[in-house]
């Protein structure tokens, strides 16, 4: 029973001591920030019954509390009361058993038996990343049912499951983004070894395990960060979605050290292989050392990896001179791809769908704006490309899926372009088998903020066009509506069913050729060239000394192509067709037609087509 780590940190000239409940040879240690606090008690209901206990922290310099119960032991329940006044459960509580706004108990990492020990963690670019949200993924809804969903995993080329946010939440149900507890897993979904448990399973099926964190704001109810200290939060600066945290000026240094602590605490305790920062928009610093910087030299440091979610496509993010993450979303992708494929996109606006626009994000990751300078050092894999992910189906009215959008054939095809594609592929729980279910914006809050909930999201989708289309279309489901939680959980009744095997078929099959097709693997975006080759017609095209590898990608179809005016090797090699979207065995009818000579290629409807130069034999 001996914490992993040392106690203390350094921030400038004051010692930042990790906070929350930890056991040591001594007994559990306390510790907590509250600055403008005279006295810090810890009320502790022993684990094996008994009176209640009271521990004083000890207050200490930089406004921190500090003591030891040295009858403390894992399981111990416990609030903290400051100057006396109700307790309150811990800002850094390792689990809230009854609730966010119930006692924080003790936990004993060391008492999980990992079998992990020979774990290699997967390359950056090697990522197949498969998001999932823990409640509706099974049936169950907890970490331990998803454990029994992993070979299926593995088997389709999955090589990371990225979790959406378990940072305990009020009620039984969110997408996690209304988060309290930065360190409790959230108790709907199990325990904290059964966190262990699905991260040790992973891994012995060769998947790595990203969360997705939230360190731009805190939920609307059950946040008592403020009661420990008005400096958790920035006054001056609000995110869209609560007050923005306090990253820098004087009083901060506890604070950037709170978030990095939680950092190497999944990693730690949880062997978490990398996150993904959510909204990275909406954190604010103007310190000479930015918290999204220290936040990527605290994960890499412990072995870990940082993917931002950020809408201003900047090159500071992932430069090397800049914050150096090591991706980041590239929503343009998804944004283009969707207007391509889709009369009814809310992204039109900004987004021309045209093949051109493809080109342009393949080529540099994301659309250049006017004034964007060159992004000489970036590579192709920082880019995470997806044609779905929980935010693109979650925010429509209807919760609807891209293939709940589009023709079956146009669905094939933008599922292999995401495949095949030099980037990250992203893929978003059931778009694999074109799960029929939606997936809804749900949540549990109580009655009076839920109204608020339910009228700003109505107000919300009103504001767009296509949205407020599809509401008079069809009545839509409240987020506190139970049954927009129920309705969102996959229906793996389906999965082994036509036409959900086949569209299955097709991602396994594309998936596997990522290892071995050159411009999947590019380390380089001259790796690789990527051009229109007729208006309506992608060609994305590379070589190596074993041939040559040219993808076609048409989004609408009607094309022929010759193909001989796109060789990429020896003009006396010919072409042969490796994967077509529409072959038979992926749901289609035959796929694209190619001409005895191999040379010329008819695409007749939405498609892609992967093909390979050899040497006649």
């Amino acid at each position: 029973m001996v914490a992993p780590v040392p106690s203390t940190q350094p921030f400038g000239s004051v010692a930042v001591l990790r906070q929350g409940a930890e056991l040591t040879a001594m007994g559990v240690r306390y510790c907590t920030w509250a600055p403008e606090t005279r006295c810090v008690r810890v009320e502790i209901q022993p684990r094996v019954g008994g009176p209640l206990r009271r521990v004083e922290l000890t207050p200490l310099s930089g406004g921190f509390h500090e003591g030891t119960d040295e009858e403390g032991r894992a399981g111990d329940r416990y609030l903290l009361s400051l100057d006396g006044r109700d307790g309150l459960p811990d800002p850094a509580s390792r689990w809230q058993p009854d609730g966010v706004e119930g006692a924080s108990m003790v936990v004993d990492p060391s008492g999980f038996e990992w079998n992990d020990r020979l774990w290699s963690k997967v390359r950056f670019r090697d990522l197949v990343i498969y998001e999932l949200h823990i409640g509706t993924f099974t049936p169950e809804g907890t970490f331990r049912a998803a454990i029994a969903r992993l070979d299926q995993l593995r088997d389709l080329g999955i090589r990371a499951i990225e979790l959406m946010p378990v940072a305990d939440f009020p009620g039984q149900r969110n997408w996690g983004y209304d988060g309290v507890m930065l360190f409790a897993p959230a108790r709907v979904y199990g325990s904290p070894d059964d966190l262990r448990a699905l991260v040790d399973a992973a891994h012995a099926r060769g998947i790595a395990v990203i969360l997705d964190v939230v360190f731009n704001h805190l939920g609307p109810h059950g946040n008592r960060l403020r009661d420990f200290s008005r400096h958790y939060f920035d006054s001056k600066r609000q995110t869209p979605w609560g007050d923005a945290f306090h990253f820098d000026g004087p009083n901060s240094g506890p604070v950037r050290a709170l978030f990095c602590q939680n950092l190497r605490y999944w990693v730690d305790e949880f062997h978490v292989d990398g996150f993904r920062l959510d909204a990275t928009h909406a954190i604010y610093d103007h310190s000479s050392l930015h918290i999204l910087r220290e936040l990527r030299d605290t994960a890499h440091d412990c072995g870990a990896f940082i993917i931002a979610e950020d809408e201003r496509n900047e090159e500071i993010l992932l430069a090397r001179e800049g914050f150096h993450l090591d991706g980041g979303w590239a929503d343009d992708f998804h944004h283009s791809l969707e207007v391509a494929l889709t009369n009814a996109s809310i992204y039109a606006k900004r987004f021309l769908g045209t093949i051109l626009e493809l080109v342009e994000i393949l080529q540099h990751g994301w659309t250049r704006r006017p004034a964007a300078p060159a992004r000489g050092d970036l590579a192709p894999q920082q880019f995470v490309c997806c044609i779905s992910n929980h935010d693109q189906a979650g925010n429509r009215p209807h919760g609807d899926r891209l293939s709940h959008l589009t023709s079956p054939e146009a669905y094939r095809a933008a599922s292999a372009f995401l495949c095949l594609q030099p980037g990250v592929p992203l893929i978003f729980m059931g778009q694999e088998w074109a799960a029929s279910t939606p997936f809804l914006y749900f949540t549990d809050h109580h009655a009076a903020l839920g109204r608020q909930v339910e009228q700003g999201r109505r107000r919300d989708l009103k504001q767009n066009d296509v949205f407020a289309r599809e509401m008079r279309a069809r009545p839509i489901l409240g987020p506190q509506n139970p049954d927009a939680f129920r309705r969102s959980k996959l229906a793996w009744s389906e999965y082994d069913e036509t036409p959900h095997r086949e569209i299955r078929a097709l991602y396994r099959a594309a998936l596997e050729m990522r290892g071995v097709v050159p411009f999947c693997r590019a380390e380089s975006f001259s790796e690789f060239t990527v051009q229109q080759v007729q208006p309506g017609v992608l060609a994305l095209r590379s070589a190596t000394s074993a041939g040559g590898w040219l993808l076609l990608f048409s989004p609408r179809g009607g094309h022929v192509i010759a193909l001989s005016e796109h060789a990429v090797t020896a003009s006396s090699r010919t072409w042969r067709i490796v994967l077509s979207s529409n072959d038979t065995r992926f749901g289609g009818d035959g796929g694209a037609d190619l001409s005895e000579s191999g040379q010329e290629l008819h695409l007749n409807r939405a498609e892609l087509v992967l093909l390979h130069d050899h040497l006649p034999s």
